[in-house]
């Protein structure tokens, strides 16, 4: 279990609130996540309650360091290797 929070975070308090362990946690750098006691909210079948009410992108990344969020996934822009290229 290794959910980490990036320096994406803005601070917005909305995972602290609904970890159902209390895992998220306010430290000096910001939000961070005590790894003890995050179980990752495996009873909850649509994954990490934190990534699915956080409202950035790539703020929290799993242990192999991919984005809860990843980019494109909430703001509906696309990622650049999705985009094809125009042209005349």
């Amino acid at each position: 279990m290794a959910l980490s929070i990036t320096q994406a975070c803005i601070g917005c308090f909305a995972c602290k609130e609904v970890c159902p362990k209390n895992a998220v946690t306010v430290a000096e750098q910001g939000f961070m996540i005590v790894e003890h006691r995050c179980d990752e909210c495996r009873s909850n079948t649509n994954g990490p309650q934190c990534g699915q009410i956080c409202p950035v992108e790539t703020a929290i990344t799993d242990n192999q360091g991919r984005a809860l969020n990843p980019p494109g996934s909430l703001s509906g822009i696309p990622q650049k290797s999705h985009v094809i290229a125009m042209t005349k």
